[in-house]
């Protein structure tokens, strides 16, 4: 059975302890400590986009189930057979459009954020997303930054081990110090195109 335990350390810092066995577990807590230290990194806020264009679509799928719950309550089978068959169809598209969406635009991506300049005005786009194969234990976060002139994008391949200590607990510092070397390496690849 597997256990999330999280404690407070210093008062300022979180511990998060989970089953180093289990490889879904162990990708989703080192992809929250990414998206934690990229959310850290100056003037930058999370961007919910993708995640509100999923749950458009989710929310469009159980309206037609309800309309169409609703539609055979008040008028019963064989009169609602038509509006029943619309409805059941156009749920499986969306559920199909769904997987799409999830397969094709989301692909892995589990932060965005936007960094703005002082003044409020967005300069670039950065987006983390990783990948683990089911029995494998490497870890692979792919960073990208979109700005006013071109898209770059930097990845990084390590054992998941790198992340986390014996006991399963995540070790943020040396998340943070990851992510950080990422970050610095697009920024000067940006430097070094000017």
């Amino acid at each position: 059975m597997t256990q999330k335990k999280a404690e407070k350390q210093d008062d300022s810092q979180e511990v998060v302890q989970i089953n180093k066995w289990d490889g879904s577990q162990v990708k989703h807590a080192i992809d929250d400590a990414f998206k934690t230290a990229l959310m850290e990194r100056p003037n930058c806020k999370e961007h919910f986009a993708i995640i509100d264009g999923r749950l458009f679509i989710c929310f469009l799928a159980v309206g037609i189930a309800l309309f169409a719950l609703g539609y055979d309550y008040i008028y019963t089978f064989p009169t609602s057979r038509p509006v029943l068959i619309i409805c059941v169809t156009s749920y499986f598209f969306l559920m199909g459009v769904l997987t799409i969406y999830t397969t094709y635009i989301e692909k892995g991506i589990f932060a965005v954020a936007i960094q703005s300049d002082g003044s409020g005005k967005t300069i670039k786009k950065w987006t983390a997303s990783s990948e683990m194969k089911k029995y494998d234990d490497k870890y692979t976060l792919t960073l990208s930054v979109k700005d006013s002139k071109n898209v770059r994008e930097l990845s990084s391949t390590k054992s998941c081990a790198n992340f986390i200590d014996v006991d399963g607990v995540v070790c943020n510092d040396l998340i943070s110090a990851e992510l950080k070397r990422l970050y610095n390496s697009l920024n000067n690849a940006e430097k070094k195109d000017k």
